[in-house]
């Protein structure tokens, strides 16, 4: 059993919300809020376990980030222990895509009084809330950016965002209105096809995931990233973007705007320095 007290201290909430599409929103909202996303386990060669007890072991009790097979995994986890009915999909991220990409994304598809939402705890290139899984659906983030959810008949349903890139993880193609971010379909997914898309994701050399230290966290009202040494914070007072001098200022950035406390040795690990 997942210990409900010690996430919800986490997520800082007092109390969990009624299992309801508002309280689906409250969570994914204050989940997103505090837990960052992040790779650098995989940067420092170390395994990215995805069961309940190791993604729970990191996520709250290390109070680390991790990327979206550990959040949604947990995010899954409180779920269903809060008695909504809950389970994983596998999507493809097309963000910079020029040919159909891999299956290296998971969310949720909740049912909620016989009517189907997606939940999403752990993309990293924004903050899309929570959606009903419905045509033209659209939501709006904490940064003003527009979601949007459309049926789509080669790829199943593709979210698409409109909003200012300086509030992602950089990547996209800067163009103007809604633009692809992931495709799904509904299909039923086994813990093994999780398995063998995370394996992918955390090993593949030549990745994304491989190639950059990349952590993230979405703001009340914008958005944070540290990608490699470049450091971006877009909120609607200020936009900063800054490159990271030397291994103490990463690590002072790492826990002052992301939480994640990391130590020399770990930093020196990243060979950013």
């Amino acid at each position: 059993m997942i210990d409900l007290d010690a996430y919800l201290a986490r997520i800082r909430l007092k109390a969990a919300p009624a299992p309801d599409a508002e309280g689906l929103a409250v969570l994914q909202r204050a989940h997103r809020l505090a837990i960052p996303f992040e790779n650098l386990d995989v940067r420092l060669g170390r395994g990215i376990a995805i069961d309940s007890a190791s993604v729970f072991a990191k996520l709250v009790t290390a109070k680390r980030g991790g990327y979206c097979f550990e959040h949604n995994r947990l995010f899954a986890d409180v779920l269903a222990a809060l008695d909504y009915a809950v389970r994983p999909l596998l999507a493809r991220v097309w963000l910079t895509a020029s040919e159909p990409p891999p299956l290296t994304h998971t969310l949720l598809l909740v049912t909620i009084d016989g009517a189907e939402w997606i939940a999403d705890a752990g993309f990293g290139g924004s903050y899309c809330p929570p959606m009903p899984l419905a045509d033209g659906a659209q939501a709006v983030a904490p940064d003003g950016a527009r979601f949007r959810l459309r049926a789509d008949s080669a790829r199943g349903w593709m979210v698409e965002r409109d909003g200012d890139p300086a509030t992602t993880d950089g990547r996209g193609n800067g163009r103007p209105g809604f633009q692809p971010q992931f495709s799904f379909t509904t299909a039923s997914i086994e813990q093994a096809d999780l398995e063998m898309a995370n394996h992918w994701t955390s090993t593949r050399p030549a990745t994304r995931f491989l190639d950059l230290a990349v952590v993230s966290i979405a703001l009340p009202a914008g958005f944070a990233s540290l990608t490699d040494r470049a450091y971006r914070r877009r909120t609607p007072s200020d936009d900063v973007a800054a490159t990271i001098a030397d291994a103490r200022a990463y690590r002072l950035r790492l826990s002052m705007m992301f939480g994640i406390d990391l130590s020399a040795e770990e930093v020196a690990g990243l060979g950013l320095f």
